[in-house]
């Protein structure tokens, strides 16, 4: 009976510690690829990025981009970046005009070229919730916790066993 609870236990720690780490290469992973991963915060290009998604997004030269393409851009001084389709290109004047898929009309401020961060190339629906609740705080506190008690389940059985094959010695 005690074999089967250590094999069990074993294939549910081992999974776990799979998940925890699939979902870190995701995240942190692409960056080893040249890609940098942003979170969906907003449906302003729905249907095509949901919110709560990750897109990566690979940096493409200026000249690349063409009317219709979405680009990841920053938008303003406060760097907040966003996704949107291009609509128009004024390369006398080095920009772009944006607008979201979901939006009515276009975006008020056109992107320069040097604002642009790439263009998403794949998106993974939800991942991106568990990304910005791990940058926050609350989310560090947690995904750390999370880290050091999946370690610790990894080597209880290990420990426990340890200490009753000592006890039996004695």
């Amino acid at each position: 009976m005690r074999k089967s609870v250590k094999k069990t236990w074993n294939v549910i720690s081992t999974v776990l510690v799979a998940i925890v780490v699939i979902i870190a290469l995701l995240l942190v992973g692409a960056r080893v690829f040249g890609l940098q991963v942003y979170a969906v915060l907003s449906g302003s290009m729905e249907p095509t990025y949901h919110v709560g998604s990750i897109i990566y997004v690979k940096s493409v030269d200026p000249s690349e981009i063409k009317v219709g393409d979405p680009i990841t851009f920053v938008m303003n001084e406060q760097l907040t970046v966003a996704t949107h389709r291009v609509v128009r290109i004024d390369a006398e004047n080095s920009a772009f005009y944006t607008k979201g898929d979901a939006n009515d009309d276009p975006d008020a401020a056109p992107v320069h070229f040097n604002n642009l961060l790439g263009k998403p190339v794949f998106t993974i629906p939800y991942l991106g919730y568990i990304s910005s609740y791990v940058q926050s705080p609350p989310g560090i506190y947690i995904a750390v916790g999370v880290g050091v008690l999946l370690l610790a389940l990894a080597f209880l059985p290990d420990m426990l066993d340890g200490d009753k094959k000592e006890k039996q010695k004695n």
